[in-house]
């Protein structure tokens, strides 16, 4: 029996790294070629739970159908309806980058750094500016602008620019809550059903519950008091988790999933944790970090490094001055308005990482077919 068990671990090992050898700068047809069958078939079992829930579908489609009359129809209702699709769109918008920031798919995309993050340093550079936050209602990426000169200007407080980005930075949070229910469920199913699933986390997970009184290193310990919090203290235990930025949050996940614990007991506490305290304490970090004195301060301190110092300062100058124009309606004035390295080098930042979260995307769906490959390649050798 221990030779047998040997042996099928050393298996799933082999079978491990074979697979991580499938990825696009290795093995790109066959990386694409099973990326497509894993998406067709993942279609297929789409289309069959679809239809297995076609009841709850034909509502969905009902509702569609009502929302799309009411919103073609003209009437004193489109004032409403407009306000409500603007709102709509820009939750969506935000609750969407934060799944993208938690999910995984083969890697998360740090959609905080390269979106949210930016976004509440733009408003809060631009309330300090302005000295005022009544700018455009959102979405206004593209319109952030000062208030008319003669509108009523006072000091910006700091709760004043909290409450201009709480709704699109809890949207956020709300989004990553929703991003980590996969492995909640993925290890609620295997404790219900019996089976041992293969995946590397769960597994992870198991022997890190078998060892749990010899872990020696820092980050087996970490994992063992993270599962020891959540399952012992319960809903508080999952908060705590969930109200500091935690990268260990996948392991409270999959606890939660393997001890049964409610569905709602889960996800309430990591949306309140996640979308409520954490993201005041991130939009207090930014906002803080980008307060005026401060940019002043690190744009001086850039400045006062020997030989490069001024070389570095003059971009963020003229970035921060480009700013300034912009908010004030001055595209006549004498500034260059040309394109700064600064937010060149970010645009480009960006599209690389959304590139690599695609590429990842791509090379875990190509190697979850060949772990279907492999598990029918088994199942086979065992009827035999």
């Amino acid at each position: 029996s221990l030779t047998d068990s040997s042996v099928l671990s050393d298996r799933k090992r082999r079978e491990r790294e074979e697979r991580s050898n499938i990825v696009l700068w290795k093995q790109p047809l066959v990386t694409l070629q099973y990326f497509f069958l894993e998406t067709l078939i993942n279609l297929k079992e789409w289309t069959i739970k679809l239809w297995h829930r076609r009841s709850i579908l034909v509502c969905v489609l009902l509702a569609l159908a009502v929302l799309t009359a009411t919103y073609y129809i003209e009437g004193a209702h489109q004032q409403y309806v407009r306000y409500m699709e603007k709102k709509f769109f820009w939750c969506a918008y935000w609750v969407g980058l934060g799944i993208l920031s938690s999910v995984g798919l083969g890697t998360g995309l740090h959609t905080f750094l390269l979106y949210l993050g930016p976004h509440i340093a733009s408003v809060t550079l631009a309330a300090y500016e302005c000295d005022s936050v009544d700018f455009p209602e959102p979405p206004y990426p593209e319109q952030l602008v000062c208030p008319d000169e003669g509108a009523a200007r006072g000091s910006v407080s700091l709760w004043a620019i909290v409450s201009k980005v709480r709704l699109e930075a809890c949207m956020w949070g709300a989004g990553t809550a929703i991003g980590e229910l996969p492995p909640y469920f993925m290890a609620r199913a295997a404790r219900l059903s019996g089976a041992e699933p293969d995946d590397e986390e769960y597994q992870e997970f198991e022997e890190m519950l078998e060892h749990a009184d010899t872990a020696q290193d820092f980050a087996s310990r970490a994992k063992v008091a993270v599962q020891n919090l959540v399952q012992k203290v319960g809903f508080f235990g999952i908060l705590a988790c969930a109200s500091i930025p935690n990268p260990l949050f996948d392991l409270a996940g999959i606890t939660c999933g393997h001890f049964l614990v409610p569905f709602w007991t889960f996800f309430g506490a990591t949306l309140i944790g996640k979308a409520v305290i954490k993201m005041h304490i991130q939009k207090l970090f930014v906002i803080i970090t980008f307060s005026k004195h401060i940019v002043e301060q690190m744009v001086a301190l850039i400045g006062a490094i020997p030989s490069i110092g001024p070389s570095l300062q003059k971009p963020f100058q003229d970035y921060l001055e480009a700013q300034r124009i912009k908010l004030h309606h001055k595209s006549d004035s004498g500034v260059p308005q040309g394109e700064n390295w600064l937010s060149w080098m970010f645009e480009k930042l960006v599209i690389v990482m959304v590139c690599y979260f695609i590429l990842s995307i791509i090379n875990s769906m190509a190697q979850s077919y060949a772990k279907r490959l492999q598990q029918k390649m088994y199942s086979e050798e065992k009827t035999k």
